[in-house]
């Protein structure tokens, strides 16, 4: 593979994957045909929120030649939240300090108020919704306006896990841009360079990451949120053979955080699919590619009492369970009704629980189970 230029936008960007994304977008930025309007769609932690940062420094660089340069002064104080034309719109709490659960019209109309102004001191305001599919159904409506009336010299960039949770007529009217995972080896080298993690814990990290950078980023430098993750995943094994009162108890305890942290339940319900994911793989033989080795052989084992239709059925219901929260069911009924649907193995399948000898004192998680593949 040949070295890539000084000027490939792929480094000047600072960002570990999104190349297709970065090479369309600096096209435009430097052809002057940027859109007005972007829908960034992809996973959590998968990138959105940094690829909208360096395009909100790029437009307001003052390096233009190199933009974004990330060493002026614009793009230190956007990258740091401090730049006065950059303005991020997202859920936040309400006065009781519970999640909110949609992007209001008040928030909309502070947005549009701010669009008509000329940018204070750079040369583009740029807006980023971040969460676009909690809009409610009044703030979207209010939002169309501004689309189909952009004012000059400004950015709107829609940032959503889900598009099908916006108004088509949104999603009609902003370029679409999608951001997928980036490989396994890609993160691994940025948690080497970046967090000083050596060889073997990057390449962990970075597999459970399941190409997400931003999650990777936070587990390197934050490890109870791997703590969190063997804690999570020694409860599903006991859920799937715990009774309907402590699956019922879960469900309340999870959809109470779900009030209180949107954004924090939500991860419990992605670390549930990735576990599910692998057990799928385990059930199919495919075990070496399962992104967390540590519990293979309790995979193993629940994976000889359920069957795959079984398996497969679980993980379309907590997909349909996160688009009903993200379309702001009640998250105590969604989630009751996720734990009725919890396959249950026979009585005589047994789970060998990981013994505390074969936990990792760095990361907290178990030592055994075969190597991970090579990249």
């Amino acid at each position: 593979m040949e070295a890539a230029s000084p000027h490939s936008p792929s480094i000047s960007w600072g960002l570990t994957g999104h190349e297709a994304a970065i090479r369309e977008l600096d096209r435009g930025l430097r052809a002057d045909r940027l859109s007005h309007a972007y829908l960034i769609t992809g996973p959590t932690h998968v990138g959105k929120m940094a690829l909208s940062i360096r395009l909100a420094q790029a437009v307001n660089c003052l390096s233009p030649e190199d933009a974004p340069c990330l060493r002026c002064s614009s793009c230190r104080r956007i990258g740091a939240g401090q730049h006065p034309d950059v303005l991020v719109v997202e859920p936040g709490s309400t006065e009781e300090g519970r999640a909110r659960r949609d992007i209001g019209i008040d928030d909309v109309r502070a947005l549009q108020h701010a669009a008509t102004l000329n940018p204070y001191e750079g040369k583009s305001r740029a807006f980023i919704v971040n969460g676009a599919e909690l809009l409610s159904e009044e703030a979207s409506n209010s939002l169309l306006k501004l689309l189909e009336e952009p004012p000059p010299r400004s950015l709107l960039l829609l940032l959503t896990t889900s598009a099908d949770g916006l108004l088509s007529t949104i999603r009609s009217r902003c370029r679409r841009i999608e951001l997928h995972p980036a490989p396994v080896v890609d993160i691994a080298v940025l948690l080497q360079q970046h967090e000083d993690l050596p060889p073997d814990e990057a390449e962990k990290v970075a597999r459970l990451s399941l190409g997400c950078p931003g999650w990777a980023i936070s587990a390197a430098r934050d490890p109870s949120i791997l703590d969190e993750r063997t804690e999570e995943a020694g409860r599903i094994l006991q859920l799937v053979h715990g009774g309907m009162e402590q699956r019922f108890a879960f469900s309340a305890e999870l959809a109470g955080s779900f009030f209180r942290e949107r954004d924090a339940a939500k991860e419990h319900l992605y670390l549930w699919l990735r576990w599910w994911r692998d057990l799928l793989l385990v059930k199919e033989g495919a075990g070496q590619y399962a992104a967390d080795s540590d519990y293979l052989i309790q995979q193993q084992e629940l994976a000889q009492g359920l069957n795959t239709a079984q398996i497969v059925g679980f993980l379309q219901t907590m997909d349909r369970t996160l688009d009903a929260l993200d379309a702001n069911a009640n998250a105590r009924i969604a989630l009751d009704v996720m734990m009725l649907k919890l396959p249950v193995p026979p009585a005589s399948a047994k789970v060998t629980e990981p013994e505390d000898g074969d936990v990792d004192p760095r990361w907290g998680r178990a030592r055994s189970g075969p190597g991970y593949p090579a990249s």
